[in-house]
């Protein structure tokens, strides 16, 4: 299929048009030529025509001349003719009678203004009577065959000569910017030999080359920044850790400071858990092992670490499943991820339940919240993107989901993780709204 799409096919196509164009303009050209030179022996036949008849025969209303030439007085000629002539020759196509069978032919015509006489001076074309009686125009009917036969095989050469020179010719054009393209898809091995060129592809190649030194640096002050933080954190959560330990250690088994003690050292375990998850999505995907992963432990270990949320609530939550299902993924990715939409489900529910069901394709996490606005779905996986709860307009620092409770705290990324550990993973992530209310996030995974 012809892709106009294609920078080749776009040479091609031009040197076509272009072709096609010049054959045109000098066809063109040739019957222009050719008309006026028929016209002008025609006029001169007939003119001389006109002055042996006047001289011969003297001043009548009526000439007939040699075959197929009449010249008429103007009065004289017939109607259609006198609607017709003009002191230009003109062509008409015509039915004669031929010895008892009609054929068509052409008929020459023109006025003519002498003294005070007007005359309509009018040739019949016929091949036979030319050669006999007006050898000139004879050889330039045959001259004009020659040259229409010989017009049609050069329209025709030419057209075949445009094709086969746009194809050569597209080729060499086009063969820089292939090699630009494959030293793009070859992780730019041969970039650096494209960058010395004078010619716009070597233009071209240092500006890609230019912006890809710029996104290697960014990518490693990224990968350092993520690493050193990593790094710098890690202590000091396990001191909290620790301290928290020894704590709870000191403390009586009924002491209601347990429960404090308890967070402090969940918070840091999943602290430390996200920074690990972070780590992962610094990395390429194809570097990333995926071990195959139970999704049921993962649900119901998320649920129970963020049953603190529903505590003063009146929400159920339920995991639903048939069986145990595995996913080839990162435990950690995957913890991040489905606990980011339970955990939401849990702060903006307020009364309900929230069900968690799992399939062999998905992973659905159901609420009976108040959903998500209309106006906030262009914005549903923007960072740092928020709903302020009296307005109910998207605001910088609003969370997309703080329409339903208006003290739950949060710094609007956690949607747009979920969507870019999806990205990650290959995976995909939707959401529905329900007109009774609340709101469906689905993974499908693979």
């Amino acid at each position: 299929m012809f892709n106009l799409d294609s920078i080749t096919n776009k040479f091609r196509l031009s040197y076509l048009v272009f072709t096609v164009f010049l054959c045109a303009t000098f066809i063109s050209i040739f019957l222009y030529a050719e008309t006026r030179m028929e016209q002008e022996l025609v006029k001169a036949r007939l003119l001389q025509q006109l002055q042996l008849s006047q001289e011969q025969h003297g001043e009548q209303s009526i000439y007939k001349a040699d075959p197929g030439i009449t010249i008429y007085q103007y009065l004289a000629a017939p109607e259609s003719l006198r609607n017709l002539a003009t002191d230009t020759v003109q062509e008409i196509k015509v039915t004669v009678d031929n010895q008892g069978r009609a054929s068509e032919t052409n008929l020459h015509f023109f006025t003519y203004r002498q003294n005070q006489h007007a005359y309509i001076l009018t040739y019949l074309e016929d091949k036979e009577m030319v050669m006999e009686n007006y050898p000139v125009l004879a050889i330039f009917e045959h001259l004009e065959d020659i040259f229409a036969d010989a017009l049609r095989v050069a329209v025709i050469l030419s057209l075949l000569i445009a094709a086969i020179f746009s194809h050569l010719s597209a080729k060499q054009i086009t063969k820089p910017l292939l090699d630009l393209k494959r030293a793009v898809e070859t992780e730019h091995q041969n970039l650096t030999e494209l960058t010395h060129l004078p010619s716009e592809v070597g233009v071209l190649a240092r500006a890609i080359d230019e912006q890809n030194n710029k996104l290697a640096e960014y990518l490693k002050r990224e990968q350092l920044f993520t690493g050193d933080v990593s790094h710098e954190l890690r202590t000091p959560l396990t001191i909290i850790l620790g301290a928290s330990e020894v704590l709870a250690s000191q403390l009586a088994e009924d002491s209601y400071l347990s429960e404090f003690t308890n967070r402090i050292s969940n918070t840091a375990k999943e602290t430390s858990e996200i920074i690990s998850a972070l780590l992962l999505l610094s990395r390429n995907p194809e570097q990333l092992d995926a071990p195959p992963t139970s999704i049921n432990s993962i649900a119901n270990s998320e649920v129970t670490r963020l049953q603190y949320l529903l505590k003063y609530k009146p929400v159920t939550c339920t995991v639903v499943a048939d069986q145990d299902y595995i996913a080839e993924v990162r435990p950690e990715l995957l913890k991040m991820a489905l606990g980011n939409l339970i955990k939401n489900a849990f702060q903006y529910t307020d009364e309900g339940e929230v069900i968690v069901t799992i399939d062999n394709k998905k992973i659905t996490v159901t609420d009976t919240g108040l959903g998500i606005p209309e106006s906030m779905m262009p914005l549903l996986y923007k960072r740092f993107k928020r709903l302020d709860h009296n307005s109910k307009q998207p605001a910088e620092g609003s969370l997309v989901e703080e329409h339903t409770s208006s003290n739950v705290e949060g710094t609007g990324l956690g949607l747009s993780i979920v969507q870019r550990i999806m990205t990650h993973m290959g995976w995909q992530l939707s959401h529905q709204d329900h007109k009774t209310g609340g709101s469906t996030f689905i993974i499908y995974y693979k």
